[in-house]
């Protein structure tokens, strides 16, 4: 047997002022054929580094091909998708014949001239390798599950949590079912079921934990063999931005239809109830300096990077500073001129250093202070579940008794090692101010003695409504009351 995988990944927010273009894929993952390194997969190329370490016992011949993945942000550029595609299509013809394709696919990329990345891409691979080869795709669950892809690959399967901590037990997953399918042991089906919603849901909250629970309890009985709840990206204006149920099954599509239609009732049961309750900034930081306990984490979810937004935004930062707070410690913010000019003074260094507050109208005033250069680190990295996702070069700043860590490489509170490759000891801080939605609870949920979320004004609205949607299909809740899911596919 002869696999094929590839991966072409990014999440795009069509509001953020911040486009993507080919430069934003080098600074996080561009890796050609035989080039992904072999300690961990990087963002969305699991299906491919599992069937690495699975081709020799299971009997098949892996043929790589390209991984390109960039952090959010906002619509990618055309002929840069375009080129990226095309490589990975040529990789795909030359490798013929093949009995299957892998592809890691984040599911919400856009580009210009394209609203469906990866159904563009599927519909594109379909045609290459004929109806016979069996297509197996990884998504992420906040992505934008079209009727396009469904139709263009074989078997679809969503990371289930929320933080992503199981995108590599999902892409053994999707391996194991393509395999049993080339063996003639399965025969899959696909049902989907459109919510007609648009939400969040945490998975570290107990409602979308128990929806989880009950749904992995479902695969591997009566011909059930998967199960994802496609949760959306609230922040793409796309025709089919919507919350789904997906349910694959060996054979029969009665049964697929019956079951996705049952979770996706019980999911419409939820809406409005899965969410954390969200405070002001000021009532944010005065709650954390109260508690009585450490540490205590501030979640800013409208200035994380990974949905897209620059996570520069100063007004966490500024509500610390003005009130005293002691012994915290906040970040990432992304202001690759700032650390230049802290390399430049040199750790120890007191200097007037201005940042933040860069990239647009969302992301406040910038910071005016006379800043001491506390620690300084050349690339460095951040853990994620099973992956590693780059810092680039960063920078601490103290501000009386609060810490800030600046970086190059823009992306979202992810990992201990955000603080710690700095020398800052999350354990022994007061106050914990993360820029990120909920990916951060992996690595600081464990040790957080408090968990707060603010609502700031960053550009990642909590509000739906505040959204200037014009393409996405309505009616969809909670955009209109009106909203009548049902089974699509």
């Amino acid at each position: 047997m002869r696999i094929f995988s590839a991966t072409i990944a990014t999440e795009t927010n069509t509001f953020s002022p911040l486009p993507t273009s080919i430069d934003a894929f080098k600074e996080s993952v561009f890796l050609r054929p035989g080039e992904h390194p072999s300690d961990a997969p990087r963002m969305c190329t699991a299906p491919l580094f599992v069937a690495r370490q699975r081709a020799a016992k299971e009997g098949f011949a892996l043929v790589e091909g390209s991984c390109f993945a960039a952090s959010p942000a906002g619509t990618v550029n055309r002929a840069d998708y375009e080129f990226m595609r095309d490589e990975v299509l040529g990789q795909l013809r030359a490798a013929l014949p093949l009995d299957a394709v892998l592809f890691g696919l984040h599911g919400a990329m856009v580009a210009h001239g394209y609203d469906d990345v990866e159904g563009d891409l599927l519909e594109r691979a379909r045609a290459i390798v004929g109806a016979r080869c069996v297509i197996g795709v990884e998504h992420d669950p906040h992505c934008h599950m079209t009727l396009k892809r469904m139709r263009h690959c074989d078997i679809m399967i969503c990371y289930k949590e929320f933080p992503h901590t199981d995108v590599a037990d999902r892409a053994e997953d999707l391996l194991t079912l393509v395999l049993r399918t080339l063996r003639g042991e399965i025969r899959p089906v696909m049902s989907l079921y459109d919510c007609r919603q648009i939400g969040s849901y945490p998975t570290t909250l107990p409602l979308m934990r128990g929806f989880v629970d009950r749904m992995m309890a479902l695969e591997g009985k009566d011909g059930i063999l998967s199960v994802s709840a496609v949760h959306c990206f609230p922040y793409a204006d796309v025709e089919e931005l919507s919350g789904r149920i997906l349910v694959v099954a060996d054979g029969d599509k009665a049964r697929a239809d019956a079951l996705a239609t049952r979770l996706g009732e019980e999911f419409v049961s939820m809406r409005g109830r899965t969410m954390p309750e969200f405070l002001s900034v000021a009532d944010g930081v005065r709650a954390a300096m109260a508690f009585d306990g450490a540490p205590v984490v501030i979640a800013d979810p409208a200035d994380n990077a990974g949905g897209g937004a620059p996570s520069d935004n100063t007004t966490i930062l500024r509500q610390l500073i003005a009130s005293d707070a002691q012994g915290a410690a906040l970040g990432p913010v992304w202001d690759p001129i700032a650390v230049r000019l802290c390399f430049d003074a040199g750790q120890g260094a007191r200097f007037p250093l201005r940042f933040g507050g860069k990239t647009s109208p969302a992301s406040g005033p910038p910071v005016d202070a006379l800043v001491e250069v506390s620690a300084l680190a050349h690339d460095c990295w951040q853990s994620f579940g099973p992956t590693k996702v780059p810092l680039g070069d960063c920078a601490a700043v103290r501000i009386g008794g609060v810490e800030v860590v600046l970086i190059t490489k823009r992306t979202q509170a992810l990992g201990l090692e955000l603080f710690a490759n700095l020398g800052i000891d999350p354990l022994a801080r007061k106050i914990l101010a993360v820029k990120s939605t909920n990916h951060f609870m992996a690595a600081f949920g464990p040790i957080a003695k408090k968990v707060i979320y603010v609502e700031s004004d960053g550009p990642l609205a909590r509000n739906y409504l505040k959204l200037p949607y014009t393409k996405i299909k309505r009616p969809i809740w909670p955009l209109d009351k009106e909203a009548q899911p049902g089974l699509i596919f």
